[in-house]
């Protein structure tokens, strides 16, 4: 049905109607935008009458739009809203953070998570590498532009075809080191090389003699940011392969923990036990 493997069954404990509108709410995906009232109820094997009440109170709290003409539902501006804070609140780092530490512990490298934030890759979560900071200021933050790196490369390769293009063409694109590739036409064969292979690996596109290589990070089928290991070009003697499957491995996790957070311990009430 959607991008997610849904679990449909109603946690215990947990509000019936709650979870339903939830799970309608994880139905939409860039594939399926828009549902009407009886798709809903026969995806999920609900009555009718079930089904438009919870799109029309979610309609009515702003996470649904309603067509007037065709009376389908898409998402709504609440939605956008609750991205928006999710991206900005810390709960994304907190996420990533035992998957980074993990993933710097195994190749020593620094480690990034970026997001993409207009023509950059912003980062999000970071580790240092053994070898040092590649910065003077924290990584966290840092904007990499799209064109250069294979932090950025690793992810807009993984764009639908024209939305790539309507971003790359007939925009000025700055060179940072003679190694950075400004050609419209010569950065789509590495996208689709990128492609092909499945991760992207640079060395002093951005910063002279920095390599880095990355993968996509996914949320279902959409490409949602990158995961990448850089420091000096001796750590890699030219080549990225032994780092693949550990960046890969990390890489699924992170996806993972993104679709289906993990869940505090039952018994676990965060209020520290007074001794006895």
């Amino acid at each position: 049905m959607t991008d997610f493997d849904l679990d449909r069954r109603t946690p215990a404990g947990a509000l019936q109607t709650v979870d339903r509108a939830l799970l309608v709410l994880l139905a939409f995906e860039r594939t399926r935008p828009d549902w009407g009232v009886t798709e809903v109820a026969e995806e999920f094997g609900w009555d009718t009458s079930v089904a438009q009440r919870l799109l029309a109170t979610l309609a009515g709290r702003g996470f649904l739009v309603s067509d007037p003409v065709t009376r389908r539902y898409r998402i709504g501006p609440a939605v956008l809203r609750l991205g928006r804070l999710w991206e900005r609140s810390g709960s994304l780092e907190l996420l990533a953070a035992p998957v980074l530490e993990e993933l710097r512990r195994t190749t020593g490298d620094t480690v990034l998570f970026c997001l993409p934030d207009s023509f950059h890759m912003r980062c999000v979560a970071a580790e240092e590498g053994e070898s040092g900071p590649l910065r003077y200021y924290p990584l966290v933050g840092e904007l990499y532009p799209a064109h250069a790196g294979a932090t950025s490369k690793s992810f807009y390769a993984y764009l639908p075809d024209d939305q790539r293009h309507r971003l790359f063409r007939g925009r000025p694109m700055a060179r940072f080191t003679d190694r950075t590739v400004t050609d419209p036409d010569l950065l789509e064969q590495e996208f689709l090389k990128v492609r092909a292979q499945g991760y992207a690996y640079t060395v002093g596109e951005y910063d002279t003699g920095v390599a880095t290589v990355a993968v996509p990070v996914f949320l279902g089928r959409e490409p949602y940011g990158s995961l990448s290991l850089g420091g000096g070009e001796d750590r890699f003697h030219g080549a990225p392969e032994d780092r693949l499957d550990a960046l890969r491995h990390a890489a699924q996790l992170l996806e993972q923990r993104l679709t289906h957070p993990p869940q505090r311990p039952k018994g676990r009430t965060g209020r520290p036990r007074t001794a006895t």
